[in-house]
């Protein structure tokens, strides 16, 4: 029987892969394509999600961040959509529905691989 690898590390590294070019594509616009608001100070924080999430994909067992990753998406999603604190994270974030609904997704779909499938 063939096995697939380790899903938790592969997950965590190519998340953080893609936080890093997020990060740095954030820094030289104020929309990714045309739909999630970005600004500086986000910008920062997905370049340390981003090494953390290349750390765990590489040295790390990938569980943890996928775990800490996912409950965080899923609440600063739902907080975009909360009337006062969306108004907060739109100023100081630029965070908008779309990035909200983005975060939610990736967040269930982070929980679901950090709970759902075993680590090697």
């Amino acid at each position: 029987m063939k096995t697939i690898g380790n899903v938790q590390k592969t997950y965590a590294l190519v998340l953080g892969i893609v936080l890093l070019l997020v990060g740095l594509w954030g820094f030289f616009t104020n929309s990714i394509l045309g739909i999630f608001g970005v600004n500086a100070l986000q910008s920062v924080l997905h370049l340390i999600a981003a090494a953390f999430g290349i750390w765990q994909g590489t040295k790390g067992d990938g569980k943890t961040y996928n775990t800490w990753l996912g409950w965080i998406g899923v609440v600063l999603g739902v907080l975009g959509f909360v009337p006062g604190v969306s108004g907060l994270l739109a100023s100081l974030f630029n965070i908008n529905s779309g990035i909200s609904w983005l975060h939610i997704v990736i967040g269930i779909v982070s929980l679901g691989v950090a709970y759902g499938v075993k680590s090697k």
